[in-house]
């Protein structure tokens, strides 16, 4: 049914797109960085896999799982109000934690329980992008208050 202002067309055209093909995934996130190269190795000993290298300007990694990818691209100046936090899922958070530290890296909040049932570590990379190692399990997806359709 189409109306003057073309709104009912538009819904029903996105409502067969999204019945004909399959569901969208996230699997690629890219983040900003001055120095692409001093980010290539703290995420490199984070445990991410370099699979496109292309410095200076940007570099591309496989997450441990090999489900995802993980990006840096170089710009000419970061926005220091910037607030995107990228979370990284580990089984053995603490364990890895201590591993990170052990290296050399610096945690701006250790392990800790958090009321949303998760437990985080928080740490910057080298372009100061909030890192957050996690461990969820189930309740990544499937927390208690989740919305039931």
């Amino acid at each position: 049914m189409l109306y003057l202002d073309g709104r009912f067309l538009l819904r029903d055209c996105v409502f067969r797109y999204l019945q004909t093909f399959p569901e969208m995934q996230l699997n690629q996130v890219t983040v900003p960085a001055i120095d692409v190269d001093a980010s290539v190795k703290f995420y490199c000993g984070l445990g991410l896999r370099l699979i496109v290298s292309a410095l200076p300007r940007y570099a591309r990694f496989e997450c441990p799982d090999g489900g995802s990818t993980f990006s840096i691209h170089q710009v000419e100046s970061l926005d220091p109000q910037s607030q995107v936090v990228v979370y990284f899922e580990c089984n053995e958070l603490d364990a890895k934690v201590q591993c990170l530290q052990a290296a050399g890296y610096v945690f701006d909040q250790a392990p800790r329980n958090e009321i949303w049932l998760w437990r985080e570590a928080r740490l910057r990379d080298p372009a100061n992008n909030t890192i957050c190692l996690y461990w969820a399990g189930e309740n990544r997806r499937f927390p208690p208050w989740r919305i039931v359709p």
